[in-house]
């Protein structure tokens, strides 16, 4: 997933160290901001293949913010736990490197307490999923990153799901 071109609504398409540089520069913009950046994904079954789509949004909180998403085919999978795992795994994939080069830049600069990073899931206590959402949950904690799950998990099912 890590190789893959992440599109930008504004920018176009970027390889994934011309986004984090972009996310790098934007959290620069305005120092008296909280910043959220999330990392999520979301699928979508067609008849002969699986669409999976991961974001990562920038959020400056009470002030907008931006995304990119990469999409990725994969033949279509034969459970809704299997789909669920992958999703999972692709964002925490991406998470990662985000977070990695993000948090060691910030932390030379003193910039952590503006910083929130998230893993967005979507899985939620309604649905089919609501069977999974302690060990998809515990996944992404036993990785070391805050998770947020249905309905504040943004990131995956309405801005990840939006490119599905």
């Amino acid at each position: 997933m890590i190789d893959s071109k992440f599109n930008s609504p504004s920018k176009g398409v970027m390889p994934v160290a011309d986004v984090i540089r972009d996310v790098y520069d934007y959290l620069h913009e305005s120092a008296k901001h909280k910043y959220q950046v999330i990392v999520g994904t979301d699928s979508q079954v067609y008849i002969d293949r699986t669409d999976f789509v991961t974001a990562i949004v920038v959020r400056r909180v009470g002030a907008g913010g931006r995304y990119f998403w990469a999409r990725q085919e994969h033949k279509n999978f034969k459970t809704l736990r299997e789909r669920i795992y992958t999703e999972t795994l692709k964002s925490l994939s991406v998470a990662e490197v985000v977070y990695k080069e993000l948090f060691e830049s910030l932390k030379k600069e003193n910039l952590l307490d503006n910083f929130n990073f998230e893993i967005h899931v979507d899985v939620g206590e309604n649905g089919a999923t609501r069977e999974m959402i302690k060990e998809v949950v515990g996944m992404v904690r036993g990785n070391g990153y805050e998770v947020k799950t249905k309905p504040m998990s943004f990131g995956a099912f309405v801005v990840a799901d939006r490119h599905t």
